[in-house]
């Protein structure tokens, strides 16, 4: 990183309006967002008014303004702006993006969507929302991850990997959003899954980087892993920097499971973020507001979910937001 940026970002002063400008870039997995229509093609039916979560257009429409409030919130304290890119999992298909990104708290942003439909069995995709004014798309690839049950041959599938590529002024950028197979069944069970979606990561990037030497790559999502895990060390050994470790090594997560935190959330970077004096990464966060946490009663403390043992709350997900701050010099 630039010396001269350094002690910008750390004494607070600001860039003169001629050479540049900062961005924050954000990844939320918002828990369960689905409409209450009933989709024949996937298990959604306890996500209607009739199934067993009871889930209405009211509830619907509460949840996208809570997540609407967040994300407009997601790095403002440093950038004074909406964030450039705001990835997104486990939301049902493309209208909910829409929602998100038309409503009144985002529209400053003129947000367009990247969106792929998965064949994920409950229906639950990822997505990218990018201001245009900026970001100038190129391409919107998904790639399929699945796996094939060596006793009965069924094929079984997860969420895609979505590449989205473009340009930052010159400068081309490519972004994955990875929501990798969850720990269902046991840690040691589903520990072979996420590591064959770090093997396809791997090879997504390996094309990228063939086509590109010189691209800037992004990954975020919800890793279902800890930075300390296999399959995040296999994307490290692969020339990826991961700026949450430290938070991981301080105690610090983005989800609660047992009165323990995990960081299964994050954001890593290619190497041309940390050699460019152009465009740079600056930061990596956990946003942590405290509307974000169970007020009270046994999950107290814990992120403030929309529902917990069959009761509708107010709240958001299962989740904190996290967030990186990356610098473009003009």
């Amino acid at each position: 990183m630039p010396h001269w940026f350094v002690l910008w970002f750390l004494f607070g002063l600001c860039f003169p309006p001629d050479q540049g400008e900062i961005h924050s870039v954000v990844f939320y997995n918002v828990e369960n967002l689905f409409d209450p229509t009933d989709d024949p093609n996937h298990f959604d039916e306890e996500y209607t008014p009739t199934g067993r979560k009871q889930w209405t257009p009211f509830l619907m429409e509460q949840k996208i303004n809570q997540l609407a409030r967040v994300l407009s919130k997601v790095g403002y304290t440093e950038t004074k702006q909406l964030p450039l890119f705001i990835g997104l999992a486990e939301v049902e298909n493309y209208n909910l993006l829409a929602q998100i990104s038309d409503h009144p708290q985002l529209q400053k942003g003129g947000y367009r969507i990247a969106h792929s439909e998965s064949k994920d069995p409950r229906g639950i995709d990822v997505g990218l929302l990018y201001k245009p004014s900026v970001f100038d798309l190129k391409d919107v690839k998904k790639y399929p991850l699945s796996w094939e049950n060596e006793t009965t041959r069924k094929r079984y599938f997860s969420r895609d990997i979505l590449v989205v590529g473009g340009f930052l002024q010159q400068h081309k950028i490519n972004i994955l959003i990875n929501h990798w197979p969850s720990r269902r069944g046991g840690v040691k069970k589903s520990k072979p899954l996420r590591l064959l979606a770090a093997k396809l990561h791997h090879r997504i990037v390996d094309s990228l980087v063939r086509k590109d030497p010189n691209t800037f790559i992004i990954s975020m999502g919800d890793y279902n892993d800890n930075p300390k895990d296999n399959s995040i060390k296999y994307l490290t050994s692969k020339g990826f920097t991961n700026p949450m470790q430290d938070l991981y090594t301080q105690g610090k997560g983005s989800l609660a499971f047992r009165d323990r935190w995990f960081l299964f959330d994050q954001m890593l970077f290619s190497q041309q973020w940390f050699t460019s004096n152009q465009l740079f990464w600056i930061a990596s966060k956990i946003y942590r507001s405290s509307e974000l946490y169970t007020p009270n009663g046994r999950y107290k403390n814990y992120p403030y979910r929309t529902r917990v043992k069959g009761n509708h709350l107010e709240g958001f997900s299962d989740h904190f937001p996290i967030y990186s701050l990356i610098g473009l010099r003009y």
